[in-house]
């Protein structure tokens, strides 16, 4: 299987250890799909400054394809990260040379040759998505917390599995996914931290809870969850099965320090 994820990526930057880690949701999206065992490409921008060469490097060392990944004159995208009995909380986020990301015609041909197309709400993407149905591919789009955000209301009918961030399993989760479910998406997922996760196909709910993990950082975890899900689900296996296989993924990634 080959999947290409599109957007931002960043630097997240640990205000009490100083230290840095990539980071971004397509990045890591990319990463854990690799680990997985699909082939996969990551495009985006990065910055000339050293945060630009960790990221790429950082990348090519996990066997992610990097053809596309662009250097701009400027800085590379941070994140300040703190972290709360072991939960990960973002401060500030500097974007640089990724607030003017585009893609070019020869990226979009590039992408085309992909089996699925991951972004996320901070990639500046969104604008691509008739596009890419227009080719065919199978898309996929995560909504983070950003539950009230204008794009919710247009984009799920260009999206085959739309993923959102919530805290539990309630009359209002559940009715957000049928809504976003009604404007065209096939399936509409949500993470709910140590409630697990829901998922909404028009038909039914499926439910499934969190394993035991040992948690050091919760860095990562819905991207990790977002990436065994898609895996899951391109090889054809039932939805149930999937959101078992993204709660396993994401219970490996809360057991060290960074999103990877």
């Amino acid at each position: 299987m080959r999947f290409v994820t599109v957007g931002d990526n960043c630097m997240d930057v640990y205000q009490a250890s100083k230290k840095a880690y990539p980071g971004g949701n397509p990045v890591n999206v990319a990463v854990y799909l690799k680990e997985l065992g699909a082939e996969t490409a990551y495009i985006g921008w990065v910055g000339t400054d050293p945060y630009g060469d960790v990221m790429i490097h950082a990348l090519q060392e996990k066997g992610v394809d990097v053809s596309h990944l662009t250097k701009k004159e400027g800085k590379t995208a941070v994140t300040y990260v703190e972290l709360v009995d072991n939960d990960r909380k973002f401060g500030d986020y500097e974007e640089g040379v990724m607030a003017d990301f585009s893609l070019t015609n020869e990226e979009l041909h590039f992408i085309g040759n992909h089996q699925l197309v991951h972004a996320g709400i901070w990639g500046h993407v969104e604008e691509y998505f008739p596009t890419f149905r227009e080719m065919g591919l199978t898309t996929s789009f995560d909504f983070s917390d950003q539950l009230d955000h204008s794009l919710v209301q247009t984009l799920p009918s260009l999206v085959d599995y739309s993923f959102f961030s919530y805290t539990k399993d309630d009359d209002y989760i559940r009715q957000f996914l049928k809504d976003v479910k009604s404007r065209g998406t096939n399936i509409a997922v949500a993470t709910l931290g140590e409630n697990g996760s829901l998922a909404y196909d028009g038909e039914q709910f499926y439910q499934f809870g969190v394993q035991e993990a040992n948690v050091v950082d919760t860095m990562g975890a819905g991207d990790s969850f977002i990436s065994g899900f898609i895996y899951a689900r391109l090889q054809g296996q039932p939805i149930q099965k999937c959101l078992e296989c993204g709660t396993n993924t994401a219970a490996k990634t809360i057991s060290y320090f960074g999103a990877w």
